[in-house]
């Protein structure tokens, strides 16, 4: 079953000062991460409840330069960085694998990956793609093990509670992506993921899905250069919208 929206990969040229910028600007604190030496890439993760911003930059081109990772990163650092793609947590992958390919979706086999943290501790996950990646195309799916660093009932109530910058926890409520085919990215997103949009009380053409507590909203760009928005919420802190590392915040207390 698809729970939510899992991750946002946020490509960036150096960890340290897109860390820095991520909380001088929005509030947000980036902290834990490490490094996927079979992706020729590095990352450091701001931690949203569940959901979590991936920074993510480039340890090694060379095998960047054919990795899964490493090619959406490099195309999205190439446009001056910013979102690269983002994915949506499952908690069964194979069958929401079979579903998919049942209605026409390109999903590949579920593969296992892993991430070794400074502290020696071991992320592990298995994840599934349906084509191309990137900002403007459909999500991969993840599905994190229960028993690794990071996903543990422990791992998941302290990071509920956690404090960012801003003052109080911080959680996602809203991904906007800026669209140039509307009516082909509704089909694709229906075909890849099984999502189905209504129109958007944003206006604009947009139009919105529910995925879990999530909204994910597509936005038609009219031939307009648009940034993708990501919408956050905190029970403190005033209504703010920043430029930040190539996408648009909006931070508003919840209601």
């Amino acid at each position: 079953m698809l729970l939510g929206v899992d991750h946002l990969v946020i490509a960036v040229r150096d960890l340290d000062d897109a860390a820095h910028e991520l909380e001088r600007s929005v509030g947000v604190a980036a902290t834990s991460g490490g490094r996927h030496p079979t992706l020729g890439t590095q990352n450091r993760l701001a931690w949203l409840g569940d959901t979590y911003l991936e920074l993510v930059s480039i340890a090694d081109r060379d095998v960047a330069e054919s990795s899964w990772l490493g090619v959406p990163t490099m195309a999205a650092l190439e446009r001056g960085g910013g979102l690269a793609t983002w994915a949506i947590a499952t908690d069964s992958i194979v069958a929401d694998v079979a579903a998919f390919r049942a209605k026409g979706a390109g999903f590949g086999n579920p593969t296992p990956g892993e991430r070794e943290r400074p502290d020696g501790a071991v992320v592990r996950w298995r994840l599934a793609m349906g084509g191309r990646l990137g900002p403007a195309e459909p999500p991969f799916l993840i599905e994190h093990d229960p028993f690794s660093a990071e996903w543990t009932e422990g791992d998941r109530a302290a990071r509920g509670a956690e404090l960012h910058p801003i003052g109080g926890p911080v959680w996602l409520e809203v991904l906007e992506l800026p669209i140039p085919d509307l009516p082909t990215a509704i089909q694709a997103f229906a075909r890849a993921a099984g999502l189905r949009f209504r129109p958007s009380l944003a206006g604009g053409g947009a139009r919105d899905t529910n995925l879990g507590r999530h909204i994910v909203r597509l936005r038609p760009t009219r031939g307009t250069l648009m940034t993708p928005g990501i919408g956050l919420a905190s029970p403190v802190g005033d209504d703010r919208s920043v430029e930040a590392l190539g996408c648009r915040w909006t931070v508003r207390p919840s209601r």
